[in-house]
C-alpha cells in the first residue's frame, strides 16, 4: 500500500498540521489542499495586486518549518497551493530550499488556466496524471493549479501502482479516498453531527491518512493518538460532503458513490471497497470569477414589541435615502417573549445593497442608516459602524473540451512532458444512470407509534456549497432508521421542514449502500459564497438546521 496524509483542507487551516503529520508516523505522500471557489477568487484579487502572487502563501511559511523533515523521511509533498500561480509557488519553494541548504526537487503541474478576457479567473479543473508524471520524474515537492481535490491523492497512488487511463476501479477507489481526506479533519471528527460521541468530544481531530491498495481499496485511518475519531459515520459523513448524484464526474474517472462499501478495520480503520469506475466525461469543469460589483451590510437592532412594524419602518427609511434598486432585508426573529434582557428580547434586521457604483453601496448607504439613530423606531441601535462597500465575486461554471486544455507537467529539471487527455470517454448524462428523484417516493410508510423528537436524534447530516447550489446528505444510523427515513423524507416533506428550499429546484438521491439520501438544492446561495448574503453562505449549517426540526419519530427508530 502506500500511506497517503492530508495537512491541510483549505486555505487556513491548522497551521502545524504538516509538522504533526511528518512527527505522527508513517506516512509516504503528504497533500495538502488549499482550493475552493471562494479561494480562487482571494488568489485572482492577490495577483491583480502582484503579478507575482496568485499562490497560497500561508504554504511557504509552514513548508519552511518542516521541508527538511520531509526530506529526510522520504515523504513526498503534494499540494495544490500553486492556485493561479503554480510556477511562481515552485520557484518560491526553490529558493527556499536553496537558502536552507536542502536539495529539495520541485516539479508543478500548469495548463489549468483558460483564457477569458472578460473573467478574474478562469480555470479547468485538471485530473491526476500531471501529479503521477512529475513524481515519476523525481519531484519531492509537487504543486498545482486547479486540479480536482481527490487528484493529490489520485496522482500518487497512479505514480505508485503504474495506473493506466482504462484502470477505471483502481482510479475510481483511489478517488474516493482522496474525497474522503481532502477536507482534513472532517473526515476523522471534525465537524461532526454527533461529536458529543467522540472519545475527545471533538477537542482536536488529528488529520486523516489514506492507506490506498494497488486494487483501490483503502484503509482510512489517523496517527495513533491524535484526537477525533475514524469510524463508518465519520468516513460517511465527508463521503456525503459536496456531492451530486451517485456518478461523481472527474476528469479521469466518473466514479459510482452508489458502490462503495464501508467496513470496520479495527480501531480508527475503516476499509473502503468495492467502488467502480466508468469513462469520464469529453469536458472538463471550469470555474469562473467575475467582478459582481460591490456590496455593504448593516444591522438594526430590534427590541421588545412591535418587531415587525419596526421592521417595516426601516425599511421604508432606508429605501427612501437611497432608493429600492439591490437592497436586500432580512429580519431574524432571535428575540423571545417577556425576556428578562436586551440581548433576548431583540430581534435583528439585516440590510444589504449590491450595487455596481461603489459610491452609492459604500458610504452613501451605511450613513443613511447610521442617520436614523435618532430618527426611526424606538430602540434604535445598530451593530455596525458606518464604512465603505467592498467589492465581490461571482462564480459561474461551464466546461471545455479535454482536448482543449494544455496539461502539462514541468519536471524538477524543467523538462515538460504533455499529459494527454483520456481517449475513451462518455457522455455526462450517460454517466448519472441513477435518475434524481422528483420527491414521489414509491414506499409504503413505516407504520405503528411515533414519539415527538429531533430528527437529529436518529440522522446525521452535512451540508456544503457548489458555486450557488447547496448539497445536504443525510445518513441513517440504523437500518431500521433509513428504512423509515427514504419513505419518510421527500422532497415536498424538506421543503416544510426547510422553507427556504420550496421555491427551488431540489433533487434527491438514494446511496442505500450508505443508508443515506442526498439533496441537491439549486440556486440555495445565489451566485455562489462570495456573492451570498445568506446568513449561512455556504450552507455548512443547513443539515444541523434540518436535524434540529422536532418531527413524529418512529417509536422502534432509535441512535
Amino acid at each position: 500500500m502506500i500511506r497517503i496524509g492530508n495537512a491541510s483542507g483549505f486555505y487556513g487551516d491548522r497551521f502545524t498540521a504538516w509538522q504533526e503529520m511528518l512527527d505522527g508516523g508513517e506516512l509516504d505522500v503528504l497533500t495538502g489542499d488549499y482550493l475552493a471557489e471562494l479561494t480562487m477568487l482571494i488568489l485572482a484579487r492577490d495577483r491583480l495586486r502582484d503579478p507575482d502572487l496568485g499562490y497560497a502563501k500561508t504554504f511557504l511559511r509552514q513548508l519552511e518549518t518542516c521541508l527538511g523533515t520531509a526530506l529526510e523521511r522520504g515523504v513526498r509533498i503534494v499540494t495544490n497551493a500553486g492556485g493561479l500561480n503554480p510556477a511562481g509557488l515552485a520557484a518560491a519553494i526553490t529558493a527556499l530550499a536553496a537558502r536552507l541548504g536542502l536539495p529539495a526537487r520541485v516539479g508543478y503541474v500548469e495548463g489549468d488556466t483558460i483564457q477569458r478576457p472578460d473573467a478574474l479567473s478562469a480555470n479547468a479543473y485538471l485530473g491526476a496524471f500531471g501529479i503521477a508524471a512529475c513524481l515519476d520524474g523525481g519531484a519531492d515537492v509537487v504543486v498545482t493549479g486547479r486540479v480536482t481535490d481527490a487528484s493529490l491523492v489520485v496522482g500518487p497512488a497512479i505514480a505508485r501502482y503504474g495506473w493506466g487511463r482504462d484502470d477505471l476501479d483502481e482510479l475510481a477507489g483511489a478517488t474516493v479516498a482522496g474525497h474522503l481526506v481532502e477536507c482534513g479533519a472532517q473526515v476523522t471528527g471534525g465537524n461532526f453531527s454527533f461529536f458529543t460521541e467522540l472519545p475527545d468530544g471533538g477537542h482536536r481531530p488529528g488529520f486523516p491518512i489514506a492507506e490506498v491498495h494497488p486494487d483501490g481499496s483503502t484503509v482510512l485511518t489517523k496517527h495513533a493518538g491524535t484526537g477525533g475519531a475514524v469510524t463508518v459515520e465519520t468516513v460517511t459523513a465527508q463521503l456525503l460532503y459536496e456531492i451530486g448524484g451517485p456518478a461523481y464526474l472527474g476528469p479521469d474517472v466518473v466514479t459510482r458513490l452508489d458502490t462503495v462499501t464501508l467496513r470496520p478495520d479495527g480501531p480508527d480503520r475503516v476499509r473502503v471497497s468495492g467502488v467502480r469506475g466508468t469513462p469520464p466525461p469529453a469536458t472538463l469543469k471550469v470555474g469562473v470569477n467575475n467582478l459582481g460589483g460591490f456590496r455593504n451590510s448593516m444591522t438594526f437592532v430590534l427590541c421588545g414589541l412591535d418587531i415587525e412594524a419596526k421592521a417595516a419602518l426601516v425599511r421604508g427609511q432606508v429605501e427612501e435615502a437611497v432608493g429600492k434598486d439591490g437592497l436586500e432585508f432580512t429580519l431574524a426573529r432571535t428575540d423571545h417573549a417577556d425576556a428578562a434582557d436586551t440581548e433576548a428580547a431583540s430581534a435583528l434586521l439585516h440590510v444589504h445593497l449590491r450595487d455596481g457604483d461603489r459610491a452609492r453601496a459604500g458610504r452613501a448607504f451605511s450613513a443613511a442608516a447610521v442617520e436614523l439613530a435618532l430618527a426611526s423606531y424606538p430602540g434604535c441601535t445598530l451593530t455596525t459602524l458606518p464604512g465603505d462597500a467592498t467589492p465581490y465575486g461571482v462564480f459561474t461554471a461551464d466546461a471545455v473540451p479535454q482536448t482543449a486544455v494544455a496539461h502539462v507537467a514541468v519536471l524538477p529539471g524543467g523538462e515538460r512532458v504533455p499529459i494527454a487527455p483520456p481517449i475513451r470517454t462518455a457522455s455526462a448524462a450517460a454517466s448519472d444512470s441513477a435518475a434524481a428523484s422528483d420527491g414521489t417516493v414509491p414506499y409504503a410508510a413505516v407504520d405503528g407509534p411515533t414519539r415527538r423528537g429531533a430528527l437529529g436524534e436518529v440522522v446525521g447530516a452535512r451540508s456544503g456549497d457548489k458555486g450557488g447550489d447547496a448539497n445536504l446528505g443525510v445518513w441513517a444510523r440504523t437500518d431500521a432508521g433509513y428504512a423509515w427515513l427514504r419513505t419518510w423524507l421527500t422532497v415536498e416533506r424538506l421543503a416544510t421542514l426547510v422553507p427556504e428550499t420550496a421555491p427551488l429546484s431540489v433533487r434527491r438521491y438514494e446511496l442505500p449502500n450508505l443508508r443515506a439520501l442526498n439533496f441537491v438544492i439549486e440556486g440555495l446561495l445565489g451566485a455562489g459564497v462570495a456573492a451570498s448574503t445568506r446568513f449561512d453562505p455556504q450552507a455548512k449549517a443547513l443539515g444541523e438546521l434540518l436535524r434540529a426540526r422536532l418531527v413524529d419519530l418512529p417509536a422502534g427508530v432509535t441512535s
